[in-house]
């Protein structure tokens, strides 16, 4: 396993620096992001396809500084009702496939989407629950009139492109948010669609991240170390879907920390072992989205915890069988 960073957490920074700040804390490879919701600001898609001198000073800047790009990241919502937005997000994607292809990188790490609740919708309706009736044929529209058919049509051209594996973060709000979900597009469109495992999306819905990294052996193609604090009184009242501010910290149900500051070091040896077992030994990438911490901090007590709990090397024999 390698020590990752996402990169929009530096984005107050210049890539250069940003790169040189993560190579000095001991980070192994990097996340870019690339369009969509990360955004553009380090390393626009669009831009370093139109001009290669950027691709190869890229290439150049992270050799340099020791560091391996894990992936790129471009999370969105290519299948959005209104097709100016799905517009913006598909070729968002597209383009972060050919830069992956010029970069030599296999992975593009986004969102599964979610459509609306038929064709004359204009906003996306993601279904929570099994009845009234009505959610099933929505969901029966959603999935193989729109989904299935955009991800075979995309993996395949992800694929001429040299990118073998699409990782899909299991987030709430899109088709894809559980590891049933994440299991029944990869069955349908292939093993091009995987999971970006991100922990975080998954302790709020109550699921536990060991038993679900279990669940998808072989289907892991990259991880997020992020974590979550549950209020346990706020949870008791409300439950876990809860649609208030990120901002209003003390009334919500839960809220997305910095590893460590919502489940402890077990949890985290639980979590990196399951990936061992499963046969997961990529990047642990740190996503930082801590309300209550500046990004530098954040991010620098995530590398302190990660480097005692990740598991570097490759086991050796077992010399007491």
């Amino acid at each position: 396993m390698k020590l990752g960073v996402m990169n929009p957490v530096l984005y107050s920074m210049s890539l250069e620096d940003a790169v040189k700040y993560l190579a000095g804390l001991g980070v192994q490879t990097i996340e870019i992001g690339v369009g969509g919701y990360p955004g553009k600001t380090h390393v626009n898609a669009g831009e370093y396809l139109k001009n290669p001198a950027k691709t190869e000073a890229l290439k150049k800047l992270l050799a340099d500084n020791h560091l391996e790009i894990s992936a790129l990241s471009c999370h969105g919502n290519p299948v959005h009702p209104d097709k100016a937005i799905a517009k913006g997000f598909h070729d968002d994607f597209t383009d972060a496939v050919l830069l992956a292809e010029q970069l030599g990188v296999d992975t593009v790490v986004g969102f599964s989407g979610c459509p609306g609740d038929g064709a004359a919708a204009t906003l996306p309706n993601w279904v929570t629950c099994s009845w009234p009736d009505d959610y099933q044929k929505v969901l029966e529209y959603q999935w193989n009139e729109v989904l299935i058919p955009y991800w075979k049509e995309t993996a395949a051209f992800a694929n001429a492109h040299g990118v073998k594996k699409i990782a899909f973060e299991m987030h709430p709000g899109f088709c894809v948010y559980n590891p049933s979900t994440l299991l029944k597009l990869r069955a349908a469109v292939g093993d091009t669609i995987g999971a970006n495992f991100d922990p975080s999306h998954l302790f709020w819905q109550g699921i536990r991240p060991s038993e679900a990294i279990k669940a998808l052996k072989g289907a892991i193609y990259h991880f997020h170390a992020k974590d979550t604090k549950i209020d346990d009184f706020n949870c008791a009242v409300n439950g876990v879907l809860d649609t208030g501010s990120y901002g209003d910290l003390a009334a919500r149900s839960w809220t997305f920390r910095t590893v460590g500051y919502g489940h402890d070091d077990d949890a985290w040896k639980e979590i990196i072992s399951a990936l061992k077992v499963t046969g997961y030994d990529g990047a642990i990438s740190i996503e930082h989205e801590d309300p209550l911490m500046s990004p530098k901090e954040g991010l620098e007590k995530a590398v302190k915890f990660l480097k005692d709990m990740i598991i570097f090397e490759k086991a050796g024999e077992m010399w007491w069988v």
